[in-house]
């Protein structure tokens, strides 16, 4: 890692890095897709420069993941960073919101647990 970079700034790029090589991507593909300089990709991935709210948003739309999930992993003082992670990625997407809102609508522990039970169900399916 580039000396002098914060902390916040490595992770997100090592984060950004990563799941660019989980899709396949080259530097120079995913720069292409954000407008910018492979250079500037190998950058942002270092740390060696912090990456702006706009591109960190658009760095997030060109590898399909939320812009949270740059952040998982950061360790916070409550240590309860998982879970917070978790919650912040499944509102970010389309109808996680709904869900969480859907979710405690529903009432009492049985018709939860029923509803988890059936996510949990779709969940499995959708990975055969």
């Amino acid at each position: 890692m580039t000396q002098g970079a914060h902390p916040i700034d490595q992770h997100v790029g090592l984060a950004i890095r990563r799941r660019r090589r989980e899709l396949g991507l080259t530097q120079a593909a995913l720069a292409d897709r954000l407008g910018v300089t492979f250079q500037q990709v190998q950058k942002y991935e270092r740390g060696a420069n912090r990456i702006s709210a706009s591109m960190l948003y658009a760095a997030a739309r060109a590898l399909a993941v939320p812009p949270g999930a740059f952040f998982a992993g950061l360790e916070t003082d409550d240590g309860d960073d998982a879970a917070e992670a978790l919650v912040r990625d499944m509102v970010a997407q389309p109808g996680g919101l709904r869900m969480a809102v859907a979710w405690l609508a529903a009432g009492d522990a049985s018709a939860r647990a029923d509803l988890t039970g059936l996510a949990l169900a779709i969940a499995r399916a959708a990975r055969r």
